[in-house]
């Protein structure tokens, strides 16, 4: 089978088509033929050395899956041959592969309504924004949540998961294209997030009240702007940060506020069960719909890392073995 090798951390440039034995499940595992791979920017991160955790080299990037189960370990009692199913991670196998390998908990039906490149766009981003929303920010019914960088993917899921639950939903991206998709997705208003007034606009928007809850892609830029957003007991949810910032705790003091930040990679099995449940209900009922914006040969993996960082996100970037 094919697929992307690093042997050594770096730039996109490490990432490596090569020829790599097939896998084989073990007790409780899954073998998942690939039909697409979600690429998200943590992987960039995991890639380059820089992120918390270094996986050993060789490996094999990625966590999110779609594809089709072709066989499964002893133990194993959820899931057969030739179920359609997304993952939310693998067993150190990577998602940018022909083949790959996962625990049964980690893998979930795929509805038919849902394509692959789809679903390969529903592990990290819709996790970390079901997490974001309600196990992190205790998002409730009525509340008013700004999501910066709507139009990306965990954007995008944030936005539907939000205005599903009963959320007031204010979204920002960076592009008229993005404007529109995000205003598609449901959100209530948009802002474009390139103008310099648009934080002026937040305030009007919300009676003069603020927003209950943030959610941040991007900290390092945004996170200190956000605390003069916030409504009493406001909540900040950072879920990305590519740097440094300086804030003034004052903000957060006059508000009773509060800054919450997380990763999926300290989430909870029970955490995950709960997380997934809801998502794959979302999906059947077409409450939820990932939006895929572009897809690449698994070849172009390298082309596809540069992508995810850049800015104007327009959906999920996918790669098809």
């Amino acid at each position: 089978m094919k697929a992307i090798v690093v042997r050594e951390f770096g730039g996109p440039e490490v990432m490596k088509l090569e020829e790599a034995p097939a896998p084989s499940p073990g007790a409780g595992q899954v073998l998942i033929r690939v039909k697409a791979a979600g690429v998200n920017p943590v992987d960039t991160y995991v890639r380059a050395g820089t992120y918390a955790r270094k996986p050993a080299l060789p490996f094999t990037p990625g966590s999110d899956v779609a594809g089709v189960v072709e066989a499964v370990g002893p133990k194993v009692t959820t899931l057969k041959a030739g179920d359609r199913v997304y993952t939310h991670d693998t067993a150190g196998t990577g998602a940018y592969t022909e083949m790959t390998i996962c625990d049964e908990a980690q893998a979930h039906p795929l509805p038919a309504r849902v394509s692959f490149a789809q679903g390969a766009a529903v592990g990290v981003p819709y996790a970390t924004a079901w997490r974001a929303l309600f196990m992190r920010a205790q998002a409730q019914p009525g509340e008013t949540v700004l999501v910066h960088g709507a139009s990306g993917g965990v954007g995008i899921a944030a936005v539907q998961i939000a205005r599903a639950r009963g959320l007031r939903v204010i979204g920002t991206a960076g592009t008229d294209k993005g404007l529109q998709l995000v205003r598609e997705q449901g959100a209530h208003e948009v802002l474009n997030h390139r103008d310099a007034e648009y934080v002026n606009r937040i305030g009007p928007l919300t009676g003069g009240r603020g927003v209950d809850v943030v959610i941040e892609m991007l900290a390092n830029v945004n996170l200190d702007r956000d605390l003069d957003l916030l409504a009493l007991h406001g909540r900040v949810m950072v879920v990305g940060n590519r740097g440094r910032v300086e804030i003034d705790p004052r903000k957060i003091m006059s508000r009773d506020a509060t800054i919450l930040a997380m990763t999926m990679f300290n989430a909870t099995a029970d955490e995950q069960r709960t997380i997934h449940a809801g998502i794959v209900a979302g999906l059947e009922s077409g409450v939820l719909t990932p939006v895929v914006g572009r897809e690449l040969p698994l070849a172009q993996a390298p082309q596809a890392h540069v992508a995810v960082l850049e800015p104007g996100a327009y959906g999920k970037i996918v790669l098809i073995p």
